[in-house]
């Protein structure tokens, strides 16, 4: 029989305190950053739908493709009775992963893991009526906080997907799947997406579209801002600018004033200072090769076993074990 349950392991106010801390920390900084969270309200959501279906954002197409061809081995490799989905959002590329593991006679069970309570109850539900006998337990958390897994009654499969792990700075990476090493037990496994370096024209195309979705989605966090803090950052006063950083090699996307303004956030009691060019960095996106990616999982005990690329060689999913 399925069944549907969720646990909240986040404060209901969660949400709200944590963009009030990133916004007074960020905006007073210098330079100014926000973190990328805070693109996915439902206007949100949306554009990166639109943005996935884009022909210069690749990395969507390329990870369902490596997952089309190898869900298959990675069932058989797990043979995980549990699939974990950090930041799971639609789950929508998860369902090939959900029937290979069924095929195998493997999977019991699936935990979708995300701050957004609407979406885990809506992708759960959806899941329990497609898949008869599939136990959906929902955690509304936040993975980057801590991760507190459910019991399982075998092997676990936790799924990081979409090249998100690249949102965060390499110091939080660490901390991340460390995080991730402790919430496992011996013999679980970590399926992680990366995008890979590739020539700075695809890279920059991909985060800077013709068509200006990627725009509208990056200045949609002022309009999140406006709504839940009572801010007046119009995003018609800002460019969006997306770059990329050979040395660090990530791709920057930045908000650009383009004239000297100042924003007030009353929610806050703030105001904040903007000259002419001044840019909020709102989002990294890093790239990387496959030895870099062995070096951290490596580094946070977790061994990788597997590495399969998409035929063009633009993405990866890596497959690790805590031994």
């Amino acid at each position: 029989m399925s069944a549907f349950t969720l646990t909240r392991q986040l404060p209901a106010d969660a949400t709200a305190r944590a963009l009030r801390a990133d916004v007074v920390n960020g905006l007073t900084a210098e330079p100014k950053w926000l973190p990328p969270k805070w693109f996915y309200d439902a206007r949100g959501s949306e554009l990166f739908e639109e943005i996935t279906q884009l022909p210069e954002y690749y990395p969507t197409r390329a990870e369902r493709a490596i997952l089309a061809a190898e869900a298959g081995a990675i069932a058989a490799v797990t043979g995980a009775r549990v699939l974990v989905e950090l930041g799971s959002g639609s789950s929508e590329k998860t369902r090939l992963l959900i029937e290979a593991l069924r095929a195998g006679g493997t999977l019991t069970g699936y935990v979708p893991v995300d701050v957004s309570e609407s979406a885990l109850e809506q992708a759960g539900r959806a899941l329990i009526a497609d898949y008869p006998g599939l136990a959906v337990h929902a955690l509304i958390a936040d993975f980057q906080a801590g991760l507190t897994l459910p019991p399982a009654d075998g092997p676990r499969l936790v799924a990081f997907l979409g090249g998100t792990i690249g949102n965060l700075l390499p110091s939080e990476r660490a901390e991340f799947l460390r995080r991730v090493h402790d919430a496992l037990a011996p013999g679980d496994a970590l399926l992680l997406g990366t995008d890979l370096v590739k020539d700075e024209r695809t890279l920059v195309a991909a985060y800077d579209d013709a068509a200006g979705v990627t725009a509208a989605f990056n200045k949609n966090v002022l309009a999140v801002l406006d709504r839940e803090l009572g801010a007046d950052l119009d995003p018609d006063a800002f460019e969006h600018v997306a770059r990329w950083d050979a040395k660090h090699e990530w791709i920057e996307m930045r908000l650009r004033a383009t004239a000297a303004f100042t924003a007030k956030i009353p929610a806050l009691d703030l105001k904040v200072e903007f000259a002419r060019g001044e840019e909020i960095r709102t989002e990294i996106s890093a790239k990387f090769r496959e030895s870099g990616v062995r070096d951290e999982l490596l580094a946070a005990g977790l061994e990788q076993r597997h590495w399969w690329t998409d035929a063009e060689h633009r993405f990866a999913l890596s497959l690790a074990v805590r031994p």
